[in-house]
């Protein structure tokens, strides 16, 4: 059995976090003899106060085949499971000030990959919608991953862009098995299909508690060289993530809002703090001295008619069917729905939840 599903097995107990059991590993050979050890002598290493001796060694007995039964589920469920001490934990993840000792994930995290951070508000708006797929897109589209939390709003579009560019990695406050939000099940499977990871500290089976999404916030800004903010009220956990990364000397970038919306404020506030204004993904970029690769201009790929759908629609401001409709010569309208399919398929255009569409991006 290998020493990794020891470890699993002991930070299943809920008494020991990862502070504590990194200076008790410190002074043992493997987190096996942890796991074998009687009271008197986890007390001698000076970790572990006796009652904590006491609830560590409870645990491992009345556990004895937790290891096991990790290293059985992960295998059926193809789920790998690395250490802090592998060559496979990512490199930056180790620097931060309380890195986790485990991680569990799905598809494929490289360790030394660049990657961005990208987080904003679960309501959003439409212009919040259209800079989080276009800056996904681009930034991943240069090589660089997107890290984000695939929680309902931004985090979704971050993801969804940074596929049409490149890579993704989500990191979540629940098992990789567990897809939270539901909604997101599909956009989990594909950002692992799409060569990326599912992330997450949490065991197998662990259900989101509204306790473990402050400490996934700094794994998504461990993970990454610097985080933006994309829409966030004045208290929200997008906030979080971006003070973790402050604290670990990361960079922070935020884009800019109306003055009109609420959800403006958290990355004005940012902004104010410090953290740099962006307007557009090549600034980030710049800051990591990558080259944004040249993109076919959307207007070299539009048909004459998919020209006249494109001059109706703007970036922040999404129509109805109808609305695009009304706009259009009659001779158009009756091929509007194929069209609309074609432009989205191009990524010229996308769709949200009311059916409305949009350009995906400036031109």
């Amino acid at each position: 059995m290998e020493d990794r599903y020891y470890l699993a097995a002991l930070l299943r107990c809920r008494h020991i976090g990862s502070v504590r059991m990194r200076r008790l590993l410190a002074s043992v050979s493997s987190a096996q003899e942890i796991w074998s050890m009687d009271i008197g002598s986890l007390r001698d290493k000076g970790a572990l106060s006796e009652t904590l001796a006491d609830a560590l060694v409870q645990h491992c007995r009345k556990n004895d085949t937790l290891p096991h039964q990790i290293a059985e589920e992960c295998a059926r469920q193809e789920i790998e499971v690395i250490t802090i001490e592998d060559a496979s934990y990512p490199i930056i993840l180790r620097e931060i000030f309380d890195p986790p000792l485990v991680l569990y994930h799905r598809g494929v995290l490289i360790p030394d990959a660049r990657r961005i951070g990208m987080v904003g508000a679960r309501k959003f708006t439409a212009y919040g919608e259209a800079a989080a797929m276009e800056f996904a897109e681009r930034i991943a589209a240069a090589g660089v991953t997107i890290v984000s939390g695939a929680a309902r709003g931004i985090d979704t579009r971050a993801h969804r862009g940074a596929l049409r560019g490149g890579r993704t990695v989500a990191v979540l406050g629940c098992g990789v098995d567990i897809s939270y939000p539901p909604e997101n099940r599909r956009l989990l499977l594909q950002i692992v299909e799409a060569g990326g990871a599912v992330v997450s500290e949490y065991a197998p089976g662990t259900q989101p508690l509204p306790a473990f999404f402050p400490a996934r916030n700094r794994i998504i800004s461990g993970l990454s060289e610097g985080t933006l903010v994309i829409e966030a009220a004045k208290r929200s956990g997008s906030l979080i993530t971006a003070e973790m990364a402050l604290s670990e000397g990361r960079d922070v970038y935020a884009v800019p809002g109306s003055i009109y919306s609420p959800q403006s404020s958290g990355c004005h506030n940012l902004i104010r703090a410090g953290a740099r204004l962006v307007e557009t993904p090549q600034e980030i970029l710049e800051e990591m001295r990558l080259v944004e690769p040249p993109k076919r201009s959307v207007r070299e790929q539009l048909t004459p008619e998919e020209a006249h759908i494109y001059r109706v629609l703007s970036v922040d401001h999404p129509l109805s069917m109808d609305e695009i409709m009304d706009s259009l010569p009659e001779h158009i309208t009756a091929s509007i729905p194929l069209l609309l399919l074609q432009m989205q398929l191009k990524g010229i255009i996308t769709e949200n939840e009311m059916h409305a569409y949009r350009r995906a991006e400036r031109n």
